[in-house]
C-alpha cells in the first residue's frame, strides 16, 4: 500500500471517530460515503486514466451544465444553492469539477503545445476558467472559486505558457479588486473585514472564529476525550462537523490528535512531489499530461488543507472550504477519492 493510501486511511478513521463523538446520526451516512468513494476509486482506477483524458472536455462541459442546473433545481442551505437533491445524498457538483477541472487544463496545455506561445492559447484557457467561476461564485460559493483559481494558477505557471501573460492577468486581476469586493455578498466582506478586526462583532459576524479558537484551545495537549467535547457536542462551534470538523477534532484529541493529522497531510504532500519529481524526468505527451494533472491535485489538495486549518485556527477568513477526508459529506469524500485513482 503507497503510503498516500495509507495516510487517507488513516484521515478516515479519524473522521469516522470525530464524528462519533459529535454527530453519531451522521456516523452511518459517513460510512455508506466512504464504500463509495472506494467504488469509484476502484471503478476509475480499472477505467484507467486515458478513459478520462481522451473525454476530459465531454466532463468539462457536462458538469458546466450539472453546475448550471443548481441554479434550477437545486436546494438552497443558508442562503446558498450549491447542492443537487439525489434523495440518498446531496450531490455538490462543484466538489467534483475541480478534478475534472484539473484534467481538462492538463490535456489543453499539451494538445497546443505548438501554439503555446499564442496570446490567444492564453486568453482561451483563461475563458475556460472564468465561465465555471462566475457560475460557482454566483451560488455564492467563494471558497471552491477560490481553489479553482489557484489550481488554474498552478498549472499555468508550470505550463509551457509565456509568464508574462500571468503576470499581465494579475495586474488586471489587482485593477479590478474594488470592482470584485462590490460584487461580494455582505457575509463575505463580513467575514474579511472581522478576520481584520476579530473584535468588531464577537457575537456577530467573527462569532464563529472566535469560537473554533476557542475549541481548538480548549483541547489542550490530549484532549477532551471521545465525546467530551463541550464546544462542539454543546454546539457553541456551528458547522462542527463541516467546515470546523479539524476545530471538533483538537477539541476531543488534543494537540497531539491534530498534530498527528498535520503529519498525514504532510505524508500525502511529500509522495506527490516525489510522483512529480519522477514524471519531471520524462518529457514525452504522457508524462507532461500526468505531470499538469498532478499539479492541478496537488494544488487543489494543499490549498484546501492550508485555507481550512488556516480557518479553523483563526488564522484566514472564513471561506467555507472542506477539510479533505475529514469534514463530513459525500462529495467532498468521493471526489476526493477519484482524483486519487488518476494519480496513482
Amino acid at each position: 500500500m503507497s503510503s498516500i493510501l495509507f495516510s487517507s486511511l488513516f484521515l478516515n478513521v479519524f473522521a469516522f471517530f470525530n464524528l462519533l463523538g459529535i454527530r453519531k446520526d451522521l456516523l452511518q451516512n459517513q460510512i455508506i460515503y466512504t464504500l463509495i468513494g472506494i467504488g469509484i476509486f476502484l471503478l476509475v482506477r480499472k477505467l484507467g486514466i486515458n478513459f478520462f483524458r481522451n473525454n476530459a472536455k465531454f466532463f468539462y462541459w457536462l458538469f458546466i451544465f450539472l453546475l448550471i442546473t443548481t441554479f434550477v433545481i437545486g436546494i438552497e442551505v443558508k442562503g446558498s444553492r450549491r447542492w443537487i437533491d439525489l434523495y440518498f445524498f446531496n450531490f455538490q457538483p462543484s466538489e467534483f469539477f475541480k478534478i475534472f477541472f484539473a484534467l481538462f487544463l492538463a490535456d489543453f496545455f499539451v494538445k497546443h503545445r505548438k501554439d503555446i506561445d499564442e496570446f490567444s492559447t492564453f486568453l482561451k484557457s483563461l475563458g475556460y476558467l472564468m465561465l465555471p467561476l462566475l457560475i460557482i461564485f454566483k451560488q455564492p460559493d467563494l471558497g471552491n472559486a477560490m481553489v479553482l483559481v489557484f489550481i488554474y494558477t498552478v498549472v499555468v505557471l508550470f505550463s509551457q505558457t509565456p509568464k508574462k501573460y500571468v503576470l499581465y492577468s494579475f495586474l488586471v486581476l489587482f485593477l479590478i479588486i474594488p470592482v470584485g469586493w462590490l460584487t461580494l455578498k455582505d457575509y463575505q466582506r463580513n467575514r474579511i473585514t472581522s478576520f481584520i478586526n476579530p473584535e468588531v462583532d464577537q457575537q456577530g459576524i467573527n462569532y464563529n472564529m472566535i469560537q473554533a479558537v476557542i475549541t481548538v484551545g480548549s483541547g489542550k495537549f490530549f484532549g477532551r476525550g471521545l465525546g467530551y467535547g463541550t464546544q462542539s457536542k454543546l454546539f457553541f462551534l456551528p458547522e462542527n462537523h463541516t467546515d470546523f470538523a479539524f476545530s471538533s477534532l483538537v477539541e476531543q484529541f488534543g494537540f497531539f490528535g491534530g498534530f498527528f493529522i498535520l503529519i498525514l497531510y504532510f505524508v500525502i504532500s511529500i509522495d506527490l512531489i516525489r510522483r512529480l519529481a519522477v514524471l519531471l524526468k520524462s518529457t514525452d505527451e504522457d508524462s507532461l499530461f500526468r505531470r499538469l494533472f498532478m499539479l492541478g491535485f496537488f494544488a487543489y489538495f494543499v490549498f484546501q488543507v492550508f485555507i481550512n486549518i488556516g480557518m479553523n485556527l483563526g488564522l484566514l477568513p472564513i471561506t467555507g472550504v472542506a477539510l479533505p477526508l475529514i469534514s463530513y459529506g459525500g462529495s467532498s469524500l468521493v471526489s476526493f477519492m477519484l482524483g486519487l485513482a488518476l494519480i496513482l
